[in-house]
């Protein structure tokens, strides 16, 4: 069947799940960077998700996502067997696997998954990777056994100081390029603060730095706009010219202004679902 959950898993329960599908068309093409867009009802919304993995012998992807609106609740409430009704890819354009280095690779939350994809392909490229991840607590980081399979190093942060280095990814980057002058690039994956952070650490080193940008989309293929990023001055629609950018281009103000202007109908939208489901259960 099209389209079919094959493994469902509960990374974070009631917040971050991972899901396995079978979709050997999209596995077929699929490199690092590319994403999807799906769509669970017929009158649902289209959401994009950065691809996390693929099987290409077993013709399935992997995608995580977090539990954030309407949509996403929707997907939460299917199981192992279901299908999603809608699923299109690979979108976007393929990460840029240059060699000849070590490429630190930067996530947080969720962007911790899709940089996981990212980072397998630099190394499958010849890089020595180095994952940088963080979360605000132990409870919250993904993904560590999975890096660990292919990173010789995975340096880990949390805020509170519960597992690995107590602060933020950036200190942790900052300290490895003083004493690192074979990085070759950075990649950054996650919320959009930590991105420009990251943006804003690499810069005095002149390290290139590439982000890849959540923007809000509504198609995926360059026809609505609802996708548009200022990078270095010029618009950019991240469906197609992204998702990744040079970080140091990026206006990370007007990105934050953007994918804020529609929260409060993102709450609305969950908030009645949960009602709704609830009175269904009563």
């Amino acid at each position: 069947m099209a389209n079919k959950i094959l493994k469902k898993e509960q990374l974070i329960p009631g917040q971050t799940s991972k899901l396995v599908i079978d979709a050997p068309h999209i596995a077929a093409k699929a490199k690092p960077g590319n994403f999807v867009i799906l769509r669970v009802t017929e009158k649902g919304e289209r959401i994009p998700l950065t691809i996390a993995d693929t099987d290409t012998e077993n013709g399935t992807i992997t995608i995580v996502y977090l539990v954030l609106g309407k949509s996403t609740a929707l997907l939460e409430q299917l199981n192992e067997g279901d299908e999603i009704l809608d699923l299109c890819g690979p979108l976007g354009k393929a990460t840029d696997l240059h060699t000849g280095g070590t490429v630190i690779c930067v996530g947080g939350g969720t962007g911790i998954a899709a940089m996981h994809h990212i980072a397998k392909g630099h190394h499958e490229a010849g890089n020595h990777v180095v994952a940088i991840i963080g979360a605000r607590n132990k409870d919250l980081l993904l993904f560590e056994n999975e890096l660990k399979e292919f990173c010789p190093e995975v340096l880990i942060s949390t805020d509170d100081g519960s597992y690995g280095h107590h602060g933020l990814v950036t200190e942790l980057l900052k300290d490895r390029l003083e004493k690192d002058d074979s990085v070759i690039e950075v990649v950054a994956v996650g919320p959009v603060p930590m991105m420009a952070a990251v943006s804003k650490t690499t810069e005095p080193f002149g390290t290139p730095t590439t982000v890849s940008l959540n923007s809000i989309m509504v198609d995926g293929v360059g026809m609505c706009g609802a996708c548009r990023v200022t990078v270095g001055g010029e618009t950019k629609f991240a469906c197609v010219d992204g998702p990744e950018f040079d970080g140091h281009k990026v206006d990370f103000g007007e990105l934050r202004q953007r994918l804020a202007a529609f929260s409060c109908h993102e709450k609305e939208s969950f908030d009645h679902h949960c009602r709704c489901k609830c009175n269904d259960n009563s």
